[in-house]
């Protein structure tokens, strides 16, 4: 089965991304794989950037998900650090949201951590080989 039909058959791929190019810029490719992150799972924007085959640029991927288009809806509240901890500055709104935004998934967060050995996800090869475009 090639990857379109795949793509196709996955809930949690946002339609925006079925129009991606063939070729899929670097941006696409992350919005690609933060898409893929199931509910109640957490992922790092190191990870993020080495499964989209771009190794050592964790803060790309953090720029990429501040541009991505709005119809792409993408679980952007499903990315935190390599530490597991929110990004964002305790006390704002978007710290609030992303907070909020895990519990509400069943994410347990404290004092904005999350345990990785819990909630992190880590796809195997063939869901990642087989469901990327790429």
């Amino acid at each position: 089965m090639d990857s379109t039909g795949l793509n196709e058959q996955l809930p949690h791929i946002d339609d925006g991304l079925q129009s991606l190019s063939p070729k899929p810029s670097p941006k696409e490719k992350i919005w690609h794989i933060v898409a893929m992150i199931p509910k109640g799972q957490i992922s790092s924007y190191g990870k993020i950037a080495d499964y989209a085959g771009l190794p050592g640029r964790a803060r790309f991927v953090s720029t990429a998900l501040k541009q991505a288009p709005s119809n792409l809806t993408l679980p952007w509240h499903r990315v935190v650090n390599s530490q597991g901890k929110i990004a964002f500055e305790k006390h704002t709104p978007a710290f609030r949201e992303q907070m909020q935004r895990l519990v509400m998934e069943g994410v347990l967060v404290k004092d904005g951590r999350i345990k990785l050995s819990q909630f992190e996800w880590k796809p195997d090869m063939a869901t990642l080989v087989l469901a990327m475009p790429f």
